[in-house]
């Protein structure tokens, strides 16, 4: 095993989802994973996300940069945040509220368990 790895879809098999119909709020998105690292409660790898709309509640750390795509995270205290390419940024345990997938988004992400 190399000690460098290159973040990349082609690096390993995608797994297909969708969101708990309990959480959907609108739409049928359809969340594709590429899993690259989990070890000792990190994870890392690439995410993306077809349009819709579901409730989510951290209770991990999460580092996200978004590569394409537009999404809000609006929060239950009414904040509304827009993801497009290009942005960073870290989802600390504890927030809760809605994110919502305008177009089809591709993000990198670390998580902390």
């Amino acid at each position: 095993m190399s000690l460098i790895e290159r973040v990349t879809r082609d690096a390993t098999a995608a797994e297909e989802e969708r969101p708990d119909p309990a959480k959907l709020v609108s739409g049928d998105p359809v969340h594709t994973t590429w899993n690259l690292e989990e070890v000792d409660g990190l994870y890392c790898g690439m995410w993306q996300s077809t349009p819709g709309a579901w409730r989510v509640s951290y209770v991990e750390w999460e580092y996200i940069r978004i590569l394409s795509g537009h999404s809000i995270l609006r929060g239950e205290d009414g904040s509304e945040t827009h993801l497009r390419g290009g942005d960073s940024l870290i989802i600390r345990p504890g927030f809760a509220g809605v994110w919502e997938v305008l177009e089809t988004t591709l993000k990198d992400y670390v998580i902390r368990v």
